[in-house]
């Protein structure tokens, strides 16, 4: 305990823009050319730093320059000076110094995590309660409007011993969604298959279309609707007869109250930068199966250094057993920022068992994609 007992003495932002290979379509909306993330650095009196990510995206979460700036301005003053082992104490105060900005206190809680790994020559999932797994199924998600481009995707997948991937659907005519799940169900059978709309669709019109999806047996479907229609989201489950799975109606733990109370979905969608950290991801994950439902790992336009901290908690928490989706340092960002390339092969990521999250951020990607620092 007397190395936790080191004061945080440096505490230093990037805000990134990273370049993209393709366009990708969501109910929601659409990224093309870059994603921007917020790289957090803390530093212990000793030397050790811990890094976290914020990645948000404005039609979901929220902005990057939200993010920035309630990481910069409002709760910096919470960290700096404070000893490394008040972690706790410290994400309870920076819950209350800026409303909302889940992404913020997300790349908070991962860089205090990561700087106590460092420090204590501890791996973040131990200091989580000890991973319970080896690996982690991960999913890839299609979600280009352009179909041949998303095939070249798919070959790329198989040969590299992928075995899950999710149609986003809904952004383009429902009969784009229904000629691509022929597809896949004709061309790449060896692929289990989820749907994701992204709220894409409207009440009135929802059964309709999802009990056409459902015909082609997906492994679920997911937020066919918008994120507050708990109703239609309840009607939904009672009517088909796949899983339905809530991602945008459940951000933190008082959602899922909310979810399992109102009975709108059979899992949940779990994603460290909706719940606020990793603490309360896990507190989703729990409820959630606790309640009878499902939980997989979900991401948001990130780099590897999120998708570790997003690694870390899933091998602490056997609740989620559905995979992740931590694919974007791999398949979609033109390049990451880590140091060493994020750690998947053969379909699954493999959990890193170095002190605090394993890989740190490459300085000099750092500098070349900063928009601000």
């Amino acid at each position: 305990m007397g190395e936790m007992q080191q004061t945080i003495t440096g505490y230093d932002l990037w805000h990134l823009e990273l370049p993209v290979v393709a366009v990708r379509s969501h109910g929601v909306g659409q990224m093309d050319g870059s994603c921007e993330i917020i790289v957090l650095r803390l530093m212990a009196e000793g030397g050790d730093e811990g890094w976290g990510e914020a990645a948000p995206w404005s039609v979901f979460t929220g902005s990057p320059e939200a993010s920035y700036a309630a990481l910069d301005r409002y709760i910096r003053p919470f960290v700096t000076g404070r000893k490394v082992c008040e972690r706790e104490r410290i994400m309870a105060e920076a819950q209350y110094a800026v409303a909302h900005c889940s992404e913020a206190k997300a790349a908070l809680e991962t860089a205090l995590l990561d700087l106590e790994g460092q420090i204590s020559g501890r791996p973040v999932h131990a200091l989580l309660g000890g991973r319970k797994c080896e690996n982690i199924p991960l999913s890839v998600s299609l979600a280009n409007p352009d179909w041949d481009a998303d095939i070249d995707l798919l070959a790329r997948l198989r040969e590299e011993g992928v075995g899950i991937v999710k149609l986003k659907t809904g952004f383009s005519e429902h009969e784009f969604d229904l000629m691509r799940l022929e597809s896949l169900r004709s061309d790449w059978t060896d692929f289990s298959v989820r749907v994701d709309y992204n709220q894409a669709l409207k009440p009135d019109e929802a059964i309709r279309q999802v009990r056409e999806i459902e015909l082609f047996l997906p492994d679920f479907i997911e937020q066919p609707v918008e994120r507050h229609a708990f109703g239609a989201m309840a009607r939904l489950r009672s009517e088909i007869n796949v899983p339905l799975l809530a991602d945008e109606s459940v951000f933190g733990p008082e959602d899922m109250e909310n979810a399992t109370s109102f009975g709108i979905c059979d899992g949940v969608s779990v994603k460290i930068m909706k719940a606020g950290g990793l603490r309360r991801a896990r507190k989703v994950a729990r409820m959630a199966s606790a309640n009878g439902l499902a939980a997989y790992g979900g991401d948001m336009f990130e780099s590897g250094l999120a998708h570790l901290a997003g690694a870390h908690m899933i091998a602490a928490t056997p609740e989620i057993s559905l995979g992740c989706e931590f694919y974007q340092a791999r398949y979609y960002l033109a390049e990451d920022i880590l140091e060493m390339p994020f750690p998947c092969s053969r379909g699954v990521v493999e959990i890193p068992d170095k002190p605090g999250l394993g890989i740190r951020p490459d300085m000099g990607k750092l500098e070349f994609f900063s928009r601000d620092r």
